[in-house]
């Protein structure tokens, strides 16, 4: 089975790691980046580190990412990689 991080995940990750709530409907806007949520790199890095700890491999691609749509894309490349 292949585990898929959806934006609704994402958007409880950034308010339990980050503080920052984000409604899964704005991380999908396209153009959308973290700086338009007040989503900074020690926020990112919370969220990067909380699903390393879930899925037991490194994803440090998504650490640079700008966007949600980057940071999704990255997380679910690194999770099918790992299947």
């Amino acid at each position: 089975m292949t585990v898929e991080l959806t934006s609704t995940d994402l958007a409880t990750l950034l308010k339990q790691k980050a503080g920052v709530t984000v409604s899964p409907l704005d991380l999908d806007r396209p153009g959308a980046t973290f700086d338009d949520f007040g989503v900074d790199s020690l926020g990112l890095l919370a969220v990067v580190g909380e699903l390393e700890n879930r899925h037991g491999r490194s994803m440090t691609s998504a650490e640079t990412s700008k966007s949600s749509a980057e940071f999704l894309q990255a997380v679910n490349l690194s999770l099918k990689e790992g299947s």
